[in-house]
């Protein structure tokens, strides 16, 4: 069976799974079934299907999952939210429609997703740019400058400028990742190594007795300087960091000046990725990882509305919290609570009261996993945390079988970006970490976010593309 076929053939049961959902819907809430069931479903199987006929012409070769997989996403997400608003159902179809639309000119106009390489800087700018745009033209929500508003559009630069960053790392250590670090040439006399690392482990030992931190700090101490001492001994190239750190940091300072901290977790988190990709050292991720979270407790302790934020994850149900800032938090839980291992079925979760005030805030775009949680059970929620895993092992075998490093450093950075962010809602919402303002890749409501994932699997389709079909000359694939 070819690709293409497999692909044609994984879209069949996601439009059973559309018409089922909307069918359970409207049975719980009508207690009559309409013919609109089976239009629905016929709908999206036909938008994906011409989605695919469009794949099966222009990327014959690429991999045949990744896009029944999103389907299958954006189908639960459509579903979910016609339960929640049907006129916001309404929109999220109709931006669903845009986003294939965008998908397919992604592939038409760029052609060759090695092009991009050429404008890595523009890119990097033009990202920058997008990430500041909010401050200077958007309202803050929650603190929280995300949106910006021209006339009836409203959307989140952060979405699309995560793509142009991801280009510009690609792209720039592509180019300089063999350099970054050079491994010595010679093995250091055991004089020179006794004093190499003998004098940062007491420099370290000092530290921890005259400064008395806690357990968390000394373990980040010793791992900082453990890692420090590692990339001096790879003797690093300066002169090749500067630029990597310039982007990345202004693109940090953006994101701490517009105070979208889940946009900065992905940031730094996909910047790590592509560093381990590019020069296979630990060393440099446990080094970066300490300095975020070093950071990370420098603001906690010194800006007001990253405290709160930390305050309400340590415990939402305090009194001085969930009166207020920690009631979405606390709800979140009560409503995963609440559903069990089966769930309550669709259209059973309480999200309202009947005077119109909510239970659940925010329950189609910060919570929407909740929901999902409440109403298919701890099983439905582990479903569609599987059907992630499946994507982003999709997406790391694309990257995998990329024969250049531009192609294997994007296709690397695209899914692990995406990886990070459901790992960033989802840790928010079932308090493994701070709750943050993203949503959830393909399913939580929002125009910006689809189009931006759709541009973002349309790219990983490029480069799989390339990669199957040069493979494909040499031998089989899966």
């Amino acid at each position: 069976m070819s690709a293409r076929t497999r692909e044609l053939f994984g879209l069949l049961p996601v439009s059973l799974l559309v018409t089922a959902g909307f069918a359970a819907v409207l049975l719980t809430e009508t207690r009559d079934i309409s013919d609109a069931t089976l239009t629905y479903g016929a709908v999206f199987l036909g938008l994906c299907v011409f989605a695919h006929l469009f794949i099966r012409a222009r990327l014959p070769d690429a991999d045949p999952y990744l896009f029944p997989l999103a389907a299958l996403l954006a189908a639960v997400g459509l579903v979910e939210i016609y339960r929640i608003d049907p006129e916001l159902a309404r929109d999220q179809a109709q931006w669903f429609v845009f986003g294939l639309a965008l998908f397919c000119a992604t592939i038409v106009l760029l052609r060759d997703h090695h092009s991009l390489e050429r404008y890595r800087y523009t890119i990097a700018a033009a990202s920058i740019g997008l990430l500041m745009l909010p401050r200077l033209l958007g309202a803050p929500v929650n603190e929280a400058f995300l949106t910006i508003d021209l006339g009836p559009i409203r959307f989140q630069p952060a979405e699309f400028a995560k793509l142009g960053i991801i280009v510009f790392l690609a792209s720039y250590l592509r180019e300089t990742g063999d350099v970054l670090v050079r491994p010595p040439l010679t093995a250091l006399p055991a004089a020179r190594q006794a004093l190499f690392y003998g004098v940062p482990a007491a420099v370290t030992l000092l530290l921890l007795l005259v400064m008395d931190l806690s357990v968390g700090a000394s373990l980040l101490l010793i791992v900082f300087v453990a890692s420090l001492v590692a990339v001096v001994r790879e003797r690093p190239s300066l002169k090749h960091f500067g630029p990597l750190l310039l982007v990345w940091g202004l693109a940090m300072l953006m994101l701490i000046f517009i105070r979208d901290l889940g946009s900065s977790l992905m940031f730094f988190g996909a910047f790590l990725a592509l560093l381990y990709v590019a020069t296979a050292r630990l060393s440099l991720v446990g080094a970066g990882a300490t300095m975020f979270l070093a950071g990370a407790a420098f603001f906690m302790n010194h800006v007001q509305h990253v405290q709160e934020r930390v305050d309400i994850w340590k415990d939402p149900f305090a009194p001085k919290v969930v009166d207020h800032e920690g009631y979405q938090l606390a709800q979140s839980l009560f409503a995963q609570a609440d559903g069990g291992l089966f769930g309550q079925g669709f259209g059973q979760a309480l999200l309202d009261l009947p005077g119109g005030a909510n239970i659940l805030p925010a329950p189609h775009t910060d919570l929407i996993y909740a929901v999902i949680t409440d109403e298919m059970g701890l099983f439905g929620a582990a479903g569609l945390i599987a059907v992630y895993l499946l994507f982003a092992w999709r997406g790391f075998k694309t990257a995998e079988l990329a024969n250049d490093g531009f192609s294997k450093l994007l296709a690397a950075g695209l899914t692990a970006v995406l990886a990070l962010q459901v790992f960033v809602i989802v840790g928010g919402v079932t308090k493994v970490i701070p709750l943050t303002g993203v949503t959830l890749p393909f399913v939580s409501y929002g125009g910006s976010s689809i189009l931006a994932n759709l541009v973002l699997l349309a790219l990983l389709l490029m480069v799989s593309d390339h990669a199957r079909s040069e493979r494909a000359r040499r031998g089989g694939l899966v």
